[in-house]
């Protein structure tokens, strides 16, 4: 009897040990949602206070503050495609590793950028936008580079694969219009197959859906 209820408390442990488990990881999950979210949400207000700066203020501000909205553009549509491609081209793991470490550079400069915001010396902050310049360029093209690359490769993959296609359908497409070809002369003619019903077909974007039939 004792052995009985060792057992029991020992399945009510591990039930209870598994279900603290699941709820920590679906807390965690939905904390890292929401963090996500979140973030989503600020930088999307920041870029939208950026632009509105560039737009609003005049000299050294608005070009900061266009510098910041080009370079933070131009990385996070590379970080996109290559992470993207990166889930379906083995290949492209070397230029996530050449991303992450642009990335490094590209943080010093959005947060030097951002310090000079607030910088009250105009003379200063105007001497300095040519090297604040160059260096946003050079950074911005380096990601445009990868990207463009990432893309290309894609797109070159996919015609190739879109070409050894259409020459399948090609080639099946003749092999379907031979219907007719020379029989023996004492061969018997083969009894026509059975007809069966057409199982369920997939739906297509393009695809109409079917109109009902009339029971009238």
């Amino acid at each position: 009897m004792e052995a009985v209820i060792i057992v029991i408390a020992l399945f009510f442990l591990a039930f209870v040990v598994l279900g603290a488990y699941a709820t920590i990881k679906v807390v965690g999950a939905a904390k890292r949602g929401v963090d996500r979210t979140i973030g989503q949400a600020r930088r999307t207000v920041e870029d939208h206070t950026l632009r509105a700066k560039s737009f609003a203020q005049v000299g050294p501000a608005a070009e900061l503050a266009q510098l910041r909205l080009t370079l933070r553009t131009s990385m996070r549509a590379t970080q996109e495609a290559l992470y993207a491609g990166a889930a379906e081209d083995e290949s492209l793991k070397e230029s996530v590793g050449l991303f992450e470490r642009l990335s490094v550079h590209g943080r010093e400069l959005d947060a030097d950028l951002k310090r000079l915001e607030s910088e009250p010396d105009r003379a200063t902050l105007a001497a300095r936008l040519p090297e604040l310049r160059a260096r946003t360029e050079q950074i911005a093209k380096s990601a445009d580079a990868l990207r463009w690359a990432a893309r290309d490769r894609a797109r070159r993959f996919a015609d190739d694969d879109l070409g050894a296609l259409s020459a399948q359908i090609d080639m099946e497409a003749d092999a379907l219009r031979h219907w007719t070809g020379p029989r023996a002369a004492d061969e018997p003619a083969s009894p026509p197959p059975p007809i069966t019903p057409p199982g369920p077909r997939l739906g297509y974007p393009w695809q109409k859906n079917p109109r009902p039939e009339s029971t009238t």
